[in-house]
């Protein structure tokens, strides 16, 4: 498991119960997951005490329960800086878990000894984005929500990293990338965190498990010679790490060569010491 255990502002503080207790920053929120089928004493008093807690509603969707809580609030990775707003499907606009990610990608870019065009693909508010740009790379940053993509240009000016050389684009996924083939533009890594479910903003519907294999192909048309690596992302339940690796080589590995790693990701859990399981990755190197 690839564990995100370098947060200060951040801190899962207990889970059990289909919830997980968090400490952004100085605030304290309740939240469901469905990987916490556990059912533990919950000692920490901060579970009746939490500035917001998000309930579920058995027609579907929820709410948050706000007793003190601001529209937004920032917290700190290193040098980068989130903008965290609550949303109404439970997220945060950020996922903490991906720290783990966010280092290796820029260790990556900081030793390849060469610059490097990255292409981020669903990329939400744009953690990575920063992440990427903050270790000298240059970055074309994609989404088909045009509030995430604002909501990444602020993660950008918040984290200082607004002037280095980003483009960003509100658009389909895979729409895009067909016309980067078009005009023959290339990137040395790839960064992709597709939903399991969704929809583009000309009603263009994807599904992972159908989707996942022809977008992986496609990429495949835009990566450059000397690519320097590929980053899939899933947080589909029952799409383990080993299958998006089978993928990755299947499509990559004929062509650039290059291994894939895959494994899950995690977050240090304060009050038991364990791992809480937080999706899958896969890291493609050549």
């Amino acid at each position: 498991m690839w564990v995100s255990d370098k947060w200060t502002d951040y801190e899962l503080l207990d889970t059990s119960s289909g919830e997980r207790l968090e400490r952004w920053g100085d605030r304290i929120m309740v939240r469901p997951d469905p990987q916490v089928i556990w059912d533990t004493p919950k000692r920490d008093r901060r579970w009746n005490t939490a500035d917001a807690k998000y309930s579920r509603s058995s027609s579907g969707g929820g709410s948050w329960e706000k007793k003190a809580l601001p529209e937004s609030w920032q917290i700190k990775y290193g040098d980068l800086v989130f903008n965290i707003k609550p949303m109404n499907f439970k997220h945060t606009g950020i996922f903490p878990e991906q720290a783990a990610n966010w280092d290796w990608a820029m260790e990556k870019i900081k030793t390849a000894g060469r610059p490097i065009k990255v292409l981020n693909l669903f990329a939400y508010t744009g953690a990575s984005t920063a992440a990427m740009l903050s270790a000298g790379a240059e970055v074309c940053h994609v989404d088909a929500a045009k509030g995430m993509v604002a909501w990444a240009k602020e993660n950008a000016v918040s984290s200082g990293v607004a002037d280095k050389p980003v483009r960003w684009i509100i658009d389909d996924c895979a729409k895009f990338v067909q016309r980067e083939i078009r005009r023959e533009h290339k990137y040395d890594a790839i960064v992709m965190d597709p939903p399991s479910y969704g929809r583009g903003p000309s009603g263009e519907v994807w599904k992972l498990e159908n989707d996942l294999m022809p977008f992986v192909r496609l990429c495949a048309g835009v990566l450059s010679d000397d690519p320097l690596f590929v980053l899939i992302n899933s947080y589909t339940t029952g799409l383990s790490p080993s299958t998006i690796s089978y993928v990755a080589e299947s499509v990559f590995s004929p062509k650039f060569g290059g291994k894939a790693r895959a494994d899950e990701l995690g977050l240090p859990v304060t009050s038991t010491g364990l791992c809480l399981p937080c999706g899958a990755a896969c890291r493609m190197e050549f």
